[in-house]
Order: C-alpha cells, then sequence, then structure tokens
C-alpha cells in the first residue's frame, strides 16, 4: 500500500513536447533514481512502465497519457506522460486540466520544436505554470546556451536557468543548481555535491542574478527592496519564484541526460522544492451548482466537500473500465458515495487506485489535489464531474479537437458488425478525439480522428483488445446529379398477357431548378382527364423511386422539376402500377436527353498558418482545385478561406502537416455543390460503371 500525501506535499506534473524528444526516457529515469522499479526499460525495447500498450511497443512511441506517481524527498510527484506526435493531441486536453506545471522537454541538440512551442501555448491557454527540460545533453553537438537563446528569443525574459550543465556532450557530468549555488556531479541517486568547477563561477554568478532580478519582478515588495539596493535573502527568492511561476514570468528551464541519469535527481528535487503544489496554486476551482444553475467554488482542501474531475477513462476488456480522477477539493476513500453530477446518478467504485504505467496500486485515501483512479463507473465518462451528492459542483466539460480525418469503416467479415460497432464505442470512450458517425448522404459509418496514424492505431486497439477486425477506406463522395436543359418526353408502357393487360401512358416535360432547392419538384398540369386523377399520386411515386439512381453514374438525381401534362390510359388495362413503370421509362428518356451533369460537395475551408507557409498553402490548394477566397491576420497567423471540392481533401491533415511543419490547422464545413469539370467527371463515372460491372 503506498504512502499518503496531503495537498502540499503533491505535484503534478504532465511532460510534453515533440515527439522523440525523450519525455518516456525522462519519466523511465525519474522511477529508477526513486527506486520504484529495478532498471530502466528502454522505448525501442518495448520495456517503459508508461508505454504498456502493445500498440505502444510496436511502434516505439506514446500513444496515450499515462501516469507515473513518484515518491521522492516526502513529495509525490505525479508525472503524466503525454504523448508528442499531433495525431495523440486529444491526450493533451485532459492532463492539461489536472496539472499545475507543464514540463516542456526540448531537445539539447534540435533545440526548440513545433510541438514544444504548441505544449507551451497549450499551458500558457490552460494556465498552469512552465519548465523548460533540455534532454539529451549527453548526445554530440549538444549546446545547452544556444537553446537557452532560442528558448529566449521566443519567449523573452521570463526563461531562467536554474539547473546548469557541467559539460556537454560525452563529457556532461554535472549540474548546478543555481538557485542554491550548489554543484552535483554523478547519475541518478549517485549524484553527490562537488565545489562549482572555476570555469562556471562566473557563468553561474550572473544566472544567479538573472533569477534574483526575475523572482523581484514578480513581486512589488520584493521589487521595491531590490531597486533600495537590499540583497533579497533565499526565502525572498523562494517567494518571488512561486509567483513568478504562477504568472508565467518565471519559467525555469534544467539540463539533464534521461539515458545516462545525469541531473536526474537535482531536477526531481526541484520539483519536489520548488515547483507549485496543488495548495499553492491558488486558483479556486470553479464551476455551477447544477440545482441552482449559481456559480460554485472550491479551493483545494481536505475539509472542502468532495468534487473530483474524470480527466480520462481507460477501457480495458479484462479488468474492465477505469475513470482517471483529479481531486479538486475533499478526500475519497473507497467508500466515499460518488454522485456524478453530469448523469445525475449515484456511483460505487469497486476500488480506488493510483496508476503507475498499467499498475493498479489500491489506496485507502486520497488526498484532495491527488490523481487517483476508480474502477468500473457504471454512468462516468470522461470530462464528467464526480462530487459529495449534498453539496454538488459542476467543472466545465473538456473540448477536444475537431477530427479533421475519415475514413469510412467495414467489418471484414460479414455479420461483425456489432462488434465492431461497441468496440468502437467502448475505444470512443477511451479517447473522446474519435468520432463515430453515420453519413445520411452515402449511408457509410465514419471513424473520423485526428490523422492516418490515428486512426490507424484505433482499428489496430480494436482488433488487440475486442478481437473485431475492421477494415478503413476513403469515404464514398456523396456526388449528386442534375439536369442543364428542359425536354418533354413520352413514357409508354403497354403490355399484353392473358387476363388484363398493362397500360399506361405519360408525357412529362423536365426541367432544371434553379432557385438552389435540391428537391424534385413534381407539377401536375393535366386537363381534361387525359390521366385520371387516381393514378397521377403513382406517376408522381415512380419519379421519385427513379430519382435515387441518376442516369449517369447511379448517384441521387436533385434540383429537377417534372411536369406531367398530358398521356392516355386504357379503361381496363391501366392501373397504378402501370403508370409508375411508364413514369420510370419517361425519367430514363428524359433526364438522359436533358444534358445531365455530375455535381460534388464543395467545402468552405479556414486554415490557419504561419506567414512563412502561405505560398505553399495557396500554390496546394488551386493544385486541390480550390479557391481562395480571402485572407487576414488572426492572432500572429494568417487565416486562410479557401473553397475545395471535398474529393480533393480526404489526405489535407497529413499533407498540410508535412507543408508547414505540423504549425498549421483547419477546419471544413460543407458549402454547396457544384458542377464536376468534365475530366473529372469523365473518371467518377468510369469508376461508377466499374462497381456496377463487379457487383454484378
Amino acid at each position: 500500500m503506498a504512502a499518503e500525501y496531503i495537498t502540499t506535499n503533491i505535484r503534478n506534473i504532465a511532460f510534453m513536447g515533440h515527439g522523440g524528444e525523450g519525455k518516456t526516457t525522462l519519466t523511465e529515469a525519474m522511477l529508477y533514481a526513486a527506486g520504484i522499479i529495478d532498471r530502466q526499460g528502454k522505448v525501442e525495447d518495448g520495456t517503459t512502465t508508461t508505454d504498456y500498450e502493445a500498440e505502444e511497443i510496436k511502434r516505439g512511441c506514446s500513444l496515450t497519457a499515462a501516469t507515473a506517481p513518484i515518491d521522492w524527498a516526502g513529495k509525490m510527484l505525479n508525472i503524466i506522460d503525454v504523448p508528442g506526435y499531433f495525431d495523440f493531441i486529444g491526450e493533451q486536453v485532459g492532463p492539461l486540466r489536472v496539472v499545475e506545471t507543464v514540463g516542456i522537454v526540448v531537445s539539447a541538440v534540435t533545440g526548440l520544436s513545433v510541438g514544444a512551442e504548441k505544449a507551451f501555448t497549450n499551458a500558457i491557454k490552460h494556465q498552469v505554470g512552465r519548465m523548460f527540460i533540455i534532454n539529451q545533453m549527453d548526445r554530440e553537438h549538444a549546446s545547452f546556451d544556444k537553446v537557452i537563446q532560442q528558448l529566449r528569443e521566443r519567449h523573452g525574459s521570463c526563461v531562467v536557468p536554474v539547473l546548469m550543465p557541467i559539460g556537454e556532450g560525452a563529457g556532461f557530468r554535472g549540474v548546478v543548481n543555481v538557485l542554491e549555488k550548489k554543484a552535483y556531479e554523478g547519475a541518478y541517486k549517485k549524484s553527490t555535491e562537488i565545489p562549482i568547477p572555476d570555469s562556471l563561477v562566473d557563468k553561474v554568478d550572473r544566472a544567479f542574478e538573472y533569477l534574483t532580478e526575475q523572482a523581484a519582478a514578480a513581486d512589488e515588495d520584493l521589487m521595491m527592496k531590490y531597486l533600495e539596493g537590499e540583497e533579497l535573502t533565499y526565502e525572498d527568492i523562494l517567494v518571488g519564484f512561486h509567483k513568478g511561476m504562477k504568472d508565467g514570468s518565471i519559467v525555469p528551464v534544467v539540463a539533464l541526460s534521461a539515458l545516462t541519469g545525469v541531473g536526474i535527481a537535482r531536477t526531481m528535487d526541484l520539483m519536489a522544492k520548488y515547483l507549485p503544489s496543488p495548495a499553492h496554486q491558488g486558483i479556486e476551482h470553479t464551476g455551477f451548482n447544477p440545482r441552482t444553475g449559481e456559480a460554485a467554488v472550491r479551493v483545494c482542501k481536505d475539509d472542502e466537500p468532495f468534487s473530483a474531475f474524470v480527466y480520462k477513462t481507460v477501457a480495458d476488456p479484462f479488468v474492465g473500465k477505469l475513470s482517471l480522477i483529479r481531486i479538486f477539493s475533499g478526500t475519497i476513500t473507497p467508500q466515499t458515495i460518488l454522485y456524478n453530477v453530469n448523469k445525475d446518478k449515484t456511483e460505487k467504485s469497486s476500488g480506488l487506485y493510483i496508476m503507475r504505467g498499467k499498475k493498479q496500486v489500491p489506496k485507502t485515501t486520497l488526498h484532495a489535489g491527488d490523481l487517483g483512479a476508480l474502477a468500473k463507473l457504471q454512468y462516468t465518462s470522461t470530462g464528467d464531474t464526480l462530487a459529495d451528492y449534498q453539496n454538488p459542483i459542476q467543472y466545465p466539460g473538456m473540448v477536444f479537437p475537431t477530427p479533421c480525418m475519415h475514413k469510412a469503416v467495414y467489418a471484414s467479415k460479414q455479420g461483425e458488425e456489432d462488434k465492431i460497432f461497441s468496440g468502437l464505442g467502448r475505444l470512443m470512450e477511451e479517447d473522446p478525439s474519435i468520432v463515430i458517425m453515420k453519413n445520411p448522404d452515402t449511408t457509410e459509418t465514419w471513424l473520423s480522428g485526428q490523422g492516418e496514424m490515428h486512426l490507424e492505431v484505433i482499428k489496430n486497439r480494436l482488433q488487440a483488445k475486442f478481437g473485431a477486425v475492421a477494415i478503413l477506406q476513403d469515404p464514398k463522395i456523396p456526388y449528386r446529379e442534375t439536369i442543364r436543359k428542359a425536354v418533354k418526353v413520352q413514357g409508354r408502357h403497354k403490355k399484353q398477357t392473358g387476363g388484363h393487360g398493362q397500360f399506361g401512358d405519360v408525357w412529362i416535360e423536365f426541367s432544371p431548378v434553379l432557385d438552389g432547392s435540391t428537391e424534385m419538384v413534381f407539377e401536375d398540369a393535366v386537363v381534361g382527364g387525359v390521366v385520371p386523377r387516381n393514378f397521377i399520386p403513382s406517376v408522381e411515386k415512380g419519379l421519385r423511386e427513379c430519382m435515387v439512381r441518376g442516369v449517369l453514374a447511379g448517384y441521387p438525381m436533385v434540383s429537377v422539376r417534372a411536369k406531367l401534362y398530358d398521356g392516355s390510359y386504357h379503361p381496363v388495362d391501366s392501373s397504378e402500377m402501370a403508370f409508375k413503370t411508364a413514369a420510370r421509362i419517361a425519367y430514363k428518356k428524359g433526364c438522359a436527353e436533358a444534358s445531365p451533369v455530375l455535381l460534388e460537395p464543395i467545402m468552405h475551408v479556414e486554415v490557419m498558418v504561419p506567414d512563412e507557409y502561405m505560398g505553399d498553402i495557396m500554390g496546394d490548394m488551386n493544385k486541390r482545385r480550390g479557391r481562395i477566397i480571402g485572407m487576414e491576420q488572426v492572432g500572429g497567423m494568417q487565416q486562410v478561406v479557401a473553397e475545395c471540392p471535398q474529393s480533393e481533401m480526404f489526405k489535407y491533415a497529413t499533407d498540410l502537416r508535412s507543408m508547414t511543419q505540423a504549425r498549421g490547422s483547419f477546419t471544413m464545413t460543407f458549402e454547396r455543390y457544384e458542377e464536376v469539370p468534365a475530366d473529372v467527371a469523365k473518371k467518377v463515372i468510369a469508376a461508377a460503371d466499374k462497381v456496377e460491372d463487379d457487383e454484378e
């Protein structure tokens, strides 16, 4: 049974940054330094604590956010290892809601990356503290000073070195704590204090002076003291440091190597000693009372009414559902009766745990500010609030990124559709950034996510967890057909059999509807009873049934007016069926003669990109048969508004990422239908004919 930690002794930290910068290796090194694991696992061997899914082991990268609570120096460091690849951006949403600090991992060799920039921006948006962790200091061409300069150019004076390296590359052997003016040499727990090397004394003094200035600037009283020439004490600097971290004016930087273990223990010391706890945060957690609709507030203390937020769900086919929570106020035990405010249901958990990778460590109590997991909650899903029934509060839910990649999903074996879709429903609980929806135009079921890799991983998880094999294909384009000119045609159906014959005869004028309506308009212009009144509904019905298949490629026919103006009947042989058939004959003949054309869906696309990629974006949009409608500056980025055929946009999420080094984003909505250019229409019709031949 793990030890208990009160609120002031808890540190919640999310490791974020670009994929491949070493977040998982860093988490593993910290677990090893703390003696929680016997040997440090490797990502490439698939032996790390936080990359435990089969798919993560196969791909050698993190795909889901995983927690690793670490006991260190009397504190609980709740580390959340967050995936860096952009297909899994949805995994950032939950952790950002439940931590006080984001540790942004940057390579000492390649420097500032897009993933680090995005993590920094998201941390600001969620009002949480930031720190930079410069990893891979042991690698050739590592340069702490170069990366610090990059960070300062990008983020300004808030960037403050707190753990500076002794040596670089193969010579990286220790770190200097600027705040305490102490140097350490060695790896992991074997890191021992040494005198500050002579070559670094001046550099450390300058860094200390800079840190003191930033700490003073964060607090008015300290600023006055500093300007009056008084020396700030260690305690003074600490006060300013905490305030600066909270308001973002201080972003500490540490140097380490997750691979060799140099700087790991001292970074954990710094986290335990100086990073904000949930109690330090000083931010009240605001929500509303669902019974009164009034605003409600909780402070992160044990003596407040219980409230918790479900930031992630793990759907395990063997263990059952695990709801990962952050306790915003009060305490929880396995016996606590939980009220799900969102669902208005009372829940009882079958177990209270802390999660270390996939390992569940049972707990008797968790305090305000801690992270934990509840087993087998019946009604609860990600984004729900659990609270005390007598004192309910509902916290804002989570907003996940809009899916930008869509695939049609089919079962590989007939009869397994239910298995596929129930499995996808379970996976959607785990990953709300995927969406499953039925496309009403094509009747296909779409699986939508953040990119090709994301959807491929979902497909593989579906098979591994639920034994359901799915096929993903590019969705069908909901083309339409219409006509361009008016024609008058006769539809005559005459059949003589042994008994009653069949006779129906109609003259119909087909013409395009030009007011933008896509519906078929039926007009009864019959005079003199040439078509009896009781047969006219059959003519309309026959036409409507035909319109679902156009005459060019079998796509629905839209925007057509059909005017029934003449015909004839037989007093004995005419019937509803005969007139329906006559209408069908008229439709096929008439629409084929009325200059039929293919229509395609045109999408309204809004792309957000930095200025330097504008040329590439516009050139690419032209290649896709797109039209640029407008451009404007929005929040330091260029917003490009365009219209583009849907058929050209299926791979856009992947292409935009590669064109903009993942700095670009886009949204897309349906705008209207437009005529397909002749060369494209030929290919679409040929493809439709081939499908029809194959089916026959």
